[in-house]
């Protein structure tokens, strides 16, 4: 297995062989970036997700993109960040407010 440091790093494959590959990773060092030759086994390889991710969007955005042609209306496919959650009130009628206090610390000896 690689050393620690490099453990869910993600990287490029320079080289492949019958039982392991190697793999290119950038490592910070003393503020600089040092390209990183590494030997892998391929049981400690494994595809990064965030490629699979950015393909998916691509297929749902061509769909999208086809159906806002044909119904003529326009669409936005960028993607928004998490909004902030809708006001609400909260009744208390039946939600009695409830005072909180620290527990007390015990020692046991």
């Amino acid at each position: 297995m690689p050393f620690k440091f490099y453990h869910g790093k993600t990287g490029v494959i320079y080289n492949v062989t019958k039982s392991s590959v190697g793999v290119l990773i950038n490592k910070v060092v003393n503020g600089r970036y040092i390209q990183k030759k590494l030997s892998l086994r391929v049981e400690h390889v494994k595809h990064s997700k965030c490629r699979q991710e950015f393909l998916d969007r691509v297929k749902s955005n061509a769909a999208k993109k086809a159906e806002a042609k044909k119904t003529g209306v326009a669409v936005n496919l960028k993607r928004q960040p998490a909004q902030p959650r809708t006001a609400h009130v909260v009744a208390a009628v039946e939600n009695v407010p409830q005072t909180l206090a620290p527990v007390a610390y015990e020692t046991f000896i």
